[in-house]
């Protein structure tokens, strides 16, 4: 087991139970005291625990910010797979695509696979594992890792996407508000999709309908940035007029 996959399972461990202890954690996973203590100091260092005598706890203010990448991967499923069905003839042989950590787009990319020529360039550690065997020429950012979101980010991980120019920029986000525009729950990842999005063609927003008038901590971009919108519901009739106002394709 990979320390990042040993880490979520950590993470999703110490949500239920909202304490860890180090001994029960080096038996479940079969590594040893000093494997756990390390893992429990990293993600004390994402600022997603506080260690204590003998184990953790859950910091449940930072905690309750941002779903766990397995736990997203599992909400919606239907619903994403439906996004990418409708989204996958947008993306055409030869593209290179800048593509985030959500499970939206990863669920997408399952759909390409029989595309040829396609480039990703990605911070996401989940997209890089998944797709290590595809066909797909995969480019990783580098960077600071997320462990709650399996997303890589900071100032390596900009600078690596400056370096490219893509065909298109895929992301998702928390939310979508008429005023406010695209939102994203956390700094780090916003300031990477902002960077995907000024190095590519094209930008493509994968959202679920609840997305809709849902405001998150900072915003990412205005809704003007994004060419196309793939969402699973027909909008409310003021989203449709904002949409248009701002000139952006609706797919739904």
């Amino acid at each position: 087991m990979l320390g990042i996959e040993r880490r979520q399972l950590i993470m999703d461990k110490i949500k239920q139970d909202k304490k860890v202890y180090v001994s029960e954690l080096s038996q479940l996973f079969r590594v040893t005291e000093e494997t756990v203590r390390r893992d429990l100091e990293k993600l004390e260092g994402d600022n997603l625990l506080r260690r204590s005598y003998g184990g953790a706890v859950l910091n449940e203010q930072k905690a309750s910010e941002d779903l766990s990448f397995l736990k997203r991967s599992t909400i919606n499923s239907e619903t994403k797979e439906y996004i990418a069905q409708k989204a996958q003839n947008l993306i055409s042989d030869g593209d290179t695509i800048m593509v985030d950590s959500s499970t939206t787009c990863l669920a997408l990319l399952h759909h390409l696979q029989n595309h040829q020529d396609i480039t990703i360039i990605t911070n996401s550690i989940r997209l890089a594992y998944d797709f290590s065997t595809s066909p797909f020429r995969i480019i990783s950012t580098g960077g600071s890792l997320r462990a709650n979101s399996m997303a890589l980010t900071g100032s390596a991980t900009c600078t690596a996407l400056e370096r490219y120019y893509a065909d298109i920029a895929l992301i998702s986000c928390k939310g979508i508000h008429e005023q406010l525009g695209v939102m994203e729950s956390n700094e780090e990842e916003s300031v990477v999709k902002q960077v995907m999005l000024a190095q590519a063609k094209k930008s493509l927003l994968l959202i679920d309908s609840s997305k809709f008038d849902k405001t998150a901590f900072v915003k990412t971009c205005e809704l003007s940035a994004i060419d196309t919108l793939v969402t699973d519901k027909r909008p409310e009739d003021s989203w449709l007029e904002t949409l248009n106002q701002k000139q952006v394709e609706l797919i739904y």
